[in-house]
């Protein structure tokens, strides 16, 4: 039976083939330690679950609720930005509230790209800022992932050699899957070519409150003018470890904000409503959760970089982030990422996440979550060890190995 049109144009995903390995491996008994799916292992801070507790006992918020969100959550929204990024937001005009940045990005998609409009997208990068875009109807042009100084002239050559000109250019700062961080000063480059080429920013922030090295990582909303073509994702998720809760936030031009709250009010009726309280409360708090939570996995990143080093395998420690984005073992580099993320989850009993499964140009790496307690990164690690130990460095035992499977 020929599939539909859209669901053609979605390669394979890729992740659900080391899923699928892992989840026979844990059938068969075997001890998986998953560092794949970034899916915060922290419990939600319980001031906050209190919260919500209390508000669900009260009948009236069962109703349906706000697609935008409620008005408290978008002040409390405007307010976080006005404390942490020291920039002003109207909560009516340039606030609403996503089902996390992930449906954000995706109904964002949906309200902007007409048939056949051209999206400048990081390669590699989370897989929603190229097919939100593509279900859409969009092209995808790749461009580099590095917030360097080779970025703007790489810009320019895309915008150059796109037909028709790009309508969007997708950043992702701290990045997932690379952990790259953004500087202000380059984003203040970023946003003079758009304003001057009148191409909409669209940047994804859902990692702006962990960090470990440096300055807070900016937004781009801080760049004077910047809210006359950019609009930010955010998301509730990962800083305050409220990954099924499903909370998150789109601000910035008002035109944007605009399009996609209308499209949303034709597809859900927003989060429910103590959930949104909950959600509020959070924000209005003295951030003493986030502190918590960038702690956990700074000390995460410290072990697993340790530890891992000493089994033989090298891992850059990121800047930010809840993942480290990991060069594959150089006698491993051949056989791709997918291949050798199979090959961890069979012969070490560890889950990683593929690169190839970010984007082409991110096959000699794979994305390591930090998503286990320290002893089980060790754990990790040591199984490691045994694995490179036993397959030796040369590419013949390698392919012996991956024979076996």
């Amino acid at each position: 039976m020929e599939e539909f049109h859209k669901v053609r144009r979605l390669p394979p995903y890729v992740f659900e083939q080391v899923n699928r390995l892992k989840a026979a491996a844990r059938s068969a008994g075997a001890d998986i330690i998953d560092l794949g799916m970034g899916n915060p292992d922290l419990p939600t801070p319980a001031a906050i679950v209190d919260k919500l507790c209390d508000v669900v006992r009260d009948p009236r918020t069962h109703r349906y609720s706000s697609s935008r969100g409620i008005p408290g959550l978008r002040r409390a929204q405007a307010n976080y930005y006005a404390r942490r990024f020291g920039v002003k937001l109207d909560p009516e005009r340039q606030i609403v509230a996503t089902l996390g940045s992930k449906e954000g990005f995706a109904n964002m998609a949906q309200a902007i790209t007409a048939p056949g409009d051209v999206v400048l997208c990081p390669n590699p990068t989370y897989p929603i800022h190229a097919f939100g875009f593509i279900m859409s109807g969009g092209v995808i042009r790749s461009i580099q992932a590095e917030p360097d100084s080779g970025f703007i002239p790489a810009l320019e050559r895309a915008v150059k050699h796109s037909i028709p000109k790009p309508l969007a250019l997708i950043m992702n700062y701290p990045s997932n899957p690379t952990a790259h961080v953004a500087s202000l000063d380059f984003y203040k480059d970023v946003v003079a070519y758009a304003r001057k080429n009148d191409i909409i920013i669209l940047s994804d922030l859902a990692y702006a409150e962990i960090y470990f090295d440096g300055a807070p990582p900016p937004s781009i909303l801080q760049v004077p003018g910047a809210i006359d073509v950019a609009v930010e994702f955010t998301s509730m998720s990962k800083t305050f470890s409220m990954p099924g809760w499903r909370m998150g936030f789109a601000v910035g031009n008002e035109r944007l904000i605009s399009a996609l709250t209308r499209v949303k009010s034709y597809l859900d009726y927003g989060a429910f409503t103590p959930i949104q309280v909950a959600a509020t409360a959070a924000l209005n708090s003295d951030g003493a959760e986030i502190t918590e939570v960038r702690e956990v996995y700074h000390r995460r990143r410290d072990v697993m970089v340790d530890a891992f080093g000493r089994a033989g395998w090298t891992v850059p420690p990121p800047a930010a982030t809840m993942f480290a984005w990991a060069p594959i073992p150089e006698g491993f580099r051949h056989l791709g990422s997918l291949e050798f993320s199979k090959l961890l989850v069979e012969k070490a009993d560890v889950a990683v996440a593929p690169g190839i499964g970010f984007g082409e140009h991110g096959d000699d790496y794979v994305r390591i979550a930090l998503v286990e307690n320290e002893h089980r990164i060790r754990q990790a690690a040591r199984n490691i060890k045994r694995f490179l130990g036993t397959a030796g460095e040369t590419p013949d035992n390698v392919i012996a190995l991956s024979a076996r499977r």
